[in-house]
């Protein structure tokens, strides 16, 4: 399968030691199957560092899922909201080599906090933090995967 990340450099030798720890899968290098959304992640690069580049790459996932632990969230789910939360929050000790699911949207922050102070409920928590449009991002936390699996092609400059 072809995949791409958005950034504002070429990433021709993908790592995990360059990530932040508390984003929605934790710590690992993010991809994604869907084109459109490498390029909105490499246009907000573009805006805020003068440049946007999506690397592409192709990833055997089914070789990936045979020999590595893979964790596939395929909805908004009270599961997923718990991963995105205690990986935000640093606690999250769950051992993946990938995580597949949804991305949160732009307001994550603020639903996020909301919900850490018990001022809504999980179903509103799900609610407000889905896409309208369909999405899918992929975390790879282990880097023996990267180096095996996921092999640069090429980037475009947007």
């Amino acid at each position: 399968m072809i995949v791409y990340h958005g950034s504002s450099i070429e990433v021709s030798r993908p790592d995990i030691y360059h990530s932040r720890d508390n984003v929605d899968f934790g710590k690992g290098f993010y991809i994604t199957s869907i084109k459109e959304q490498a390029a909105k992640w490499a246009a907000r690069f573009r805006r805020h560092q003068g440049k946007g580049v999506i690397s592409i790459y192709e990833l055997d996932i089914e070789e990936c899922k045979a020999n590595y632990s893979v964790l596939e969230f395929t909805g908004y789910t009270e599961e997923w909201l718990d991963f995105i939360t205690t990986s935000r929050r640093l606690q999250n000790t769950s051992s993946y080599n990938i995580v597949i699911g949804g991305v949160a949207n732009d307001k994550v922050f603020n639903t996020i906090e909301l919900y850490f102070e018990g001022l809504i409920e999980k179903t509103e928590a799900i609610k407000r933090l889905r896409y309208e449009k369909p999405n899918l991002q992929m975390c790879i936390r282990n880097q023996k995967l990267i180096d095996e699996y996921l092999h640069y092609k090429e980037s475009e400059e947007i």
